[in-house]
């Protein structure tokens, strides 16, 4: 019989690029049985991969908590053989899911410690005693956990001391997905830049607009965002600014639908903050427009 797996998340969408499009679908091809428990409107299987649904909440403490349990419950019911969550707040679940005999994988996205005093829905005294407690409780489940899989070499250096069965998996593209051939010639294309991702503040989505309000006095260029706002009153803001008129917003897209978009836009922006998490790890869109032979505005971070 196959192994089988059962990957966690309760804050992603289940087709992310990570977790479903490099990570599931490769352990699928791989020969195991994988199911992925994550926020969806049905129970189906896509690419060979089960989608087991958890409803959307209401707000981010339903979520941190009713959602966190009803994905424990389901996880239980799938009796795998590997447990792999993707979520700092599925950590008690991942525990919970180890004292019951199974191998359980914890795969870290970010620097958590670092990212959480970026939170400034939260008092500053308030973000550094979470960043503190969390870093210690990360620290002790990882521990006890069977596995790390961290995203970037930086992360990698908090655990692999901790815990030797500690591997990076590098957010890479895959080159086949967006070197697809069917891309407009370069010549034929409109005069437009992209960002594909999380439509945030840090991640430039203010500078992003103002830059296409500056830039089309000169020339006739297009700003397309494709992506969530984060949060999601982000948008209300971004839409009265003047660079908005030059803009086009599709909202988000699928993995296909992206290769698509990169095929036929001039260039690609990655725009993000100084933060120092964002300083020491690979944006993933970098290698994205440069998997889709498109140039890219960058900020001047060493990596």
């Amino acid at each position: 019989m196959k192994a089988k797996v059962c990957i966690l998340t309760s804050v992603h969408l289940p087709f992310d690029t990570r977790i479903f499009h490099k990570e599931a679908k490769s352990l699928s091809k791989a020969g195991y049985n994988v199911a992925l428990v994550a926020q969806h409107g049905k129970d189906e299987i896509v690419d060979g991969i089960r989608i087991i649904p958890l409803p959307k909440p209401k707000n981010r403490l339903e979520r941190m908590t009713k959602t966190v349990w009803l994905a424990y419950q389901k996880a239980l019911k799938i009796d795998a053989d590997i447990y792999h969550f993707h979520d700092p707040e599925l950590i008690p679940i991942g525990l919970l899911l180890k004292r019951h005999g199974k191998r359980v994988i914890y795969d870290v996205h970010e620097d958590y410690p670092e990212a959480i005093p970026s939170k400034h829905y939260l008092s500053l005294w308030v973000r550094k005693l979470i960043a503190w407690v969390f870093e210690k409780f990360e620290r002790f489940a990882a521990n006890s956990l069977s596995g790390i899989i961290p995203a970037t070499p930086t992360i990698a250096k908090r655990f692999e001391s901790i815990n030797k069965s500690t591997v990076i998996i590098q957010n890479f593209p895959i080159l086949s997905e967006f070197h697809t051939g069917k891309t407009v010639p370069w010549r034929k294309r409109s005069n437009a830049v992209v960002y594909v991702g999380g439509i945030v503040v840090m991640r430039g989505a203010k500078e992003m607009v103002e830059a296409i309000r500056l830039t089309s006095k000169k020339t006739n260029v297009r700003l397309i965002l494709a992506g969530n706002f984060y949060p999601r009153s982000l948008r209300k803001e971004i839409e009265s600014m003047e660079g908005w008129k030059q803009t086009e917003y599709l909202g988000y897209l699928s993995y296909e639908k992206v290769a698509s978009l990169l095929g036929r836009v001039k260039i690609g922006l990655v725009l993000i903050h100084p933060e120092p998490r964002y300083q020491v790890s690979y944006p993933v869109k970098l290698f994205e427009y440069m998997s889709a032979g498109i140039p890219v505005i960058a900020s001047d971070f060493p990596l």
